[in-house]
């Protein structure tokens, strides 16, 4: 396409293809990369004027154009208008038809004129390039738009020259829209050259074409080497696999004819461990049939001896239980004959020592260790008249140090209370007394009696004094994980044991 706006500088140069202030796309029949190229720029406030003022000189000029032209018109096309030649032309007469009056627009155009340029070029390229051809007027009034948006073509031509620079497709569509002299054949070179130009650029594309083929096909070529090199060392790498297979497999079937042999002489060899098996087992059942009735033979004797026994044993168990009934009643008879109280005091209560009523809290002894297994003290607490003695604030400091003391004394005097009921032992629970201030406010529990020590004594002082207060031969049973406490009522005949072995005997309750 041409820009209007070209100025003096370029009179022969082809203008943009695109117009930035407004320029319209020609397109051709059919829709393309050449119909959508170029646009003819026809600025409205230049266009309308330029005819308002100039009227008469352009029907001057075109009553000119006419004789001058009358004599071209006998020049006739002997083929189509080449297929570019028609998409310019057409897209000249789209574009210029929007600037043109009612009048000067031919019946089967109206229809399209107030469509875009684009929409024109695209839906009425055959009515366009119909009425180009058959209204030499509307040709004409098409021409005129040419001259004003390419006057320098324009002129050229019309003077009977071609500029050298000028488009080939914009000489054509020029020269066919004026038709000076010769402009069939200008129209036809431009068709040459536009057929020169395809042919060239689709051999140039052959040539690629073949080029990139040729390319792949070294490639492929280089490849299918490649593959074919890799393929006979794999299969020199199989080959060698299976030879060393080969071997394996030979090596394999030796060694399997003489696991067979080695199986058969060790069935051989089992077949005869069996037989003399099956002797010994025989021989041995006849010594165990033999060995079960002399065990009966001395079953029987055992028996007949322990009868003997025990008859033996009744009478002297006879004489025996005579003989201490005979103590009993003499004893029951003294007693009523002296009439002798039966004492409700135990040697522990003889000891001096400060009650729950009257302790105070500030002879509090903070001490704990632990550690052992609860069947012991199951043991120990099974032996008759056995004393428990425990180290109170020992056991709870080392179970449950967490607590406050209260909470303390409250759960290991409830523990002691079900271990007292059901081993029906003399429980003592002995807990640090020296800091008390005020009276500890509690009831001992069923069957435990609870005792502080004095001021300025502690709870193992106390402890020790309950032991030795017990008489020789009582078994007694010390609670405490101190040492001391351990090797001194060890030293007076008590039996200490950990404070972690009653926990443990509680825990289990």
């Amino acid at each position: 396409m041409v820009d209007t706006a070209r100025g003096p500088a370029e009179p022969q140069g082809r203008g943009p293809a695109v117009d930035q202030a407004g320029a319209v796309p020609v397109a051709g029949a059919a829709p393309g990369p050449e119909t959508e190229t170029a646009a003819v720029e026809v600025p409205a406030v230049e266009t309308e004027p330029a005819e308002a003022e100039q009227t008469e000189p352009a029907e001057t000029a075109e009553t000119a154009e006419t004789e001058q032209t009358e004599p071209a018109e006998t020049e006739q096309l002997d083929r189509p208008l080449p297929e570019g030649v028609r998409r310019r032309v057409v897209g000249i007469a789209a574009d210029a038809l929007g600037g043109l009056s009612q009048a000067d627009v031919p019946g089967s155009l109206r229809q399209y004129a107030k469509f875009t340029a684009a929409r024109r070029a695209k839906y009425a390229g055959t009515a366009l390039a119909a009425a180009l051809e058959s209204e030499p007027l509307f040709r004409l009034r098409i021409a005129d738009r040419l001259r004003l948006g390419q006057p320098d073509l324009v002129k050229a031509l019309e003077a009977g020259s071609v500029p050298g620079a000028a488009d080939p497709m914009d000489v054509a569509a020029a020269a066919y829209l004026l038709r000076p002299a010769g402009w069939v054949r200008l129209v036809a070179e431009a068709g040459e050259q536009v057929e020169r130009a395809g042919a060239e650029g689709a051999a140039a594309e052959a040539a690629r074409f073949v080029e990139k083929l040729q390319e792949e096909l070294a490639e492929v070529r280089a490849q299918g080497r490649a593959d074919l090199d890799r393929q006979r060392a794999d299969a020199e790498g199989v080959r060698r696999e299976a030879e060393s297979l080969r071997k394996r497999v030979r090596s394999l079937e030796s060694d399997t004819r003489r696991a067979q042999a080695e199986t058969r002489k060790m069935q051989l060899e089992l077949d005869a461990a069996r037989a003399a098996a099956a002797a010994e087992r025989s021989a041995a059942e006849g010594e165990a049939r033999r060995l079960r009735h002399r065990i009966a033979e001395l079953e029987t004797a055992v028996e007949a001896g322990r009868r003997s026994a025990r008859e033996g044993r009744s009478v002297e168990d006879m004489r025996l239980r005579l003989l201490l009934d005979t103590v009993l009643h003499s004893a029951q008879g003294l007693q009523r004959e002296l009439a002798l109280p039966v004492s409700q005091i135990r040697p522990a209560d003889l000891v001096d020592a400060v009650v729950p009523g009257s302790a105070s809290p500030n002879d509090v002894a903070r001490r704990g260790l632990a550690e052992d297994d609860p069947a012991l003290l199951d043991q120990l607490l099974a032996i008759p008249q056995v004393h428990l003695v425990v180290d109170g604030y020992n056991v709870t400091k080392t179970g449950y140090p967490t607590l406050p003391l209260e909470q303390q004394r409250i759960r290991l005097l409830g523990g002691l209370a079900m271990l007292a009921q059901r081993t029906q032992a003399e429980v003592t629970c002995v807990f640090d007394g020296q800091d008390l201030d005020v009276p500890v406010m509690m009831a001992p529990p069923r069957g435990v009696r609870v005792r502080f020590s004095r001021t300025g004594e502690t709870a193992d002082e106390l402890i020790r004094r309950l032991v030795r207060a017990e008489p020789k031969g009582r078994p007694v049973v010390v609670v405490s994980a101190d040492k001391e406490i351990a090797d001194g009522v060890r030293n007076a005949g008590a039996r200490p044991v950990s404070s972690v072995l009653l926990l443990n005997r509680l825990s289990r309750s």
